[in-house]
């Protein structure tokens, strides 16, 4: 590509990312309730999958603990919300998270593979039936009345925690850190033999990204006025983020939100067209998707620009 031409396209993309923000910012201004909403949504999947990624894209980790530090940051709010300034709690949910991630990391980072996420996947399920256990037996009571926030308070917090994790990222890839998280995903053997301390940058990343999604949590649910540990606990936010992720094209941070972007709108969609059919018809999409497309949205559409230069060089070399 001739550097006019990718100046043109920079341009075109800076543009369009202005246009997006714009939009995002003045929202509230003129949107609908549902509107809101359903964006909410749309940061709190985005939240999760470029958290998630964080960690377990460079890497090759299959982390499936992403509903267990959602659930730590909600049920922090839901305890301590009534008694302490709101700002605080959020705060706290995220430093929870991270130190629970911390203790986790420690313990469960040098499995590897298939081991990994089976941990992290019985790691949620027993947070959950231990937080149900104790409402049960000495609450005796199941779930928690919390504080509510202004619809607009909650929606430009969270996307202020999704720009915030977004420069992260950024800067974290094009660190000296970001490429030893990338060299453990390539050769972690090899990466510990350069002098790269394997197992702190995992542990600290880890728990980077379980900081974010308990601040979400924290967050997220001032809109919900109720939680119980199935609900803040819900493994289909452990699922989801690595769906999203794989669906929009998991090596990139703009396929990441791509993808947690176009599958929370079509589950919406397929949701108030079919409201007792959509989860089937949403897992066919998926399945679908990503046997015939395994390197997501982004992968089919570089192999769609690569097809279309080769063809052109043909045309150039055969006048």
């Amino acid at each position: 590509m001739r550097l006019s031409e990718m100046s043109r396209t920079k341009s075109i993309f800076i543009a369009f990312l202005v246009v997006i923000f714009a939009f995002v910012v003045t929202l509230p201004l003129y949107g609908s309730s549902y509107y809101l909403s359903l964006l909410m949504t749309i940061f709190l999947y985005t939240i999760l999958t470029v958290a998630w990624s964080m960690f377990s894209a460079p890497t090759g980790y299959m982390s499936l603990g992403s509903a267990a530090f959602l659930g730590i940051g909600a049920y922090t709010t839901a305890v301590l919300g009534k008694h302490l300034p709101l700002p605080l709690v959020i705060i706290a949910g995220g430093i929870i998270s991270l130190a629970f991630a911390l203790l986790v990391g420690v313990s469960c980072l040098r499995l590897r593979g298939v081991y990994f996420a089976i941990f992290t996947f019985g790691l949620t399920e027993l947070i959950l039936n231990s937080v149900l256990f104790y409402e049960i037996e000495v609450n005796k009571t199941v779930g928690r009345l919390v504080v509510s926030l202004a619809q607009q308070t909650v929606y430009y917090s969270m996307f202020a925690i999704l720009i915030v994790l977004l420069l992260t990222v950024f800067l974290l890839g094009r660190s000296r850190y970001g490429l030893a998280l990338r060299s453990i995903g390539q050769a972690e053997e090899a990466a510990a033999h350069t002098g790269v301390n394997v197992n702190a940058v995992k542990v600290y990343t880890f728990a980077l990204s379980a900081f974010f999604m308990g601040v979400t949590g924290a967050i997220i649910v001032t809109q919900w006025s109720y939680v119980d540990a199935r609900i803040a606990f819900n493994m289909f936010y452990s699922f989801m983020p690595v769906l999203m992720a794989i669906f929009g094209g998991l090596p990139y941070v703009p396929g990441q939100v791509l993808g947690a972007v176009a599958l929370t709108l079509i589950e919406e969609s397929l949701a108030l067209r079919f409201p007792y059919h959509y989860r089937i018809l949403f897992g066919v999409l998926i399945v679908a998707f990503i046997l015939f497309f395994p390197a997501g949205v982004l992968g089919l559409f570089e192999s769609a620009i690569k097809r279309l230069r080769r063809s052109s060089g043909r045309q150039y070399a055969n006048p």
